[in-house]
């Protein structure tokens, strides 16, 4: 049986994630309403992927007996900027959510749960790749500025996105 105090702190985590997966689906649209589709289609996997982190906390509180407590989802905005704007913020988003990993990790130790430090291992991977892969995309269109033709290749680049 899980922890009450671990339990919330999951519940917690899996409404961020779920917050991720929708912002990331925001971004996605936003970029197909500026004819971005390599960029809508990067968001749009990120969007999946943030999907999947929400689900594998919520197995794993259900497979250890615990309650699953879904949480409002705040609604993202609608304006994302130009592409070096759109991934400055998805780099400091998942900056942000690497600290509720880490938070959450922390409650973890101190509660002594060792299964869901197991599981905790993973997510802390994912968000090495996470932020690698944000920092990368966001390093290229700080190479290229706003410089049309740079921008329509980069896109391109982005829609090559498998997973």
């Amino acid at each position: 049986m899980m922890n009450k105090k671990v339990q919330a702190a999951v519940n917690g985590q899996i409404q961020i994630e779920q917050y991720s997966s929708y912002l990331y689906l925001a971004m996605s649209a936003y970029c197909e309403s500026k004819n971005l589709k390599g960029f809508a289609h990067w968001l749009k996997i990120q969007s999946q992927e943030e999907q999947t982190h929400a689900m594998k906390l919520y197995q794993h509180v259900l497979d250890r007996g615990g309650k699953i407590e879904l949480k409002e989802i705040a609604a993202p905005g609608t304006e994302f900027g130009a592409p070096l704007e759109l991934f400055e913020k998805v780099l400091a988003h998942e900056i942000e959510i690497t600290g509720k990993i880490n938070a959450l990790y922390e409650i973890a130790l101190k509660e002594k749960d060792y299964p869901l430090q197991l599981l905790l291992h993973w997510f802390i991977e994912e968000q090495v790749e996470e932020e690698a892969a944000a920092s990368e995309a966001l390093e290229r269109l700080r190479l290229i500025g706003d410089k049309g033709g740079s921008i329509i290749y980069i896109d391109k680049e982005m829609g090559k996105r498998s997973s």
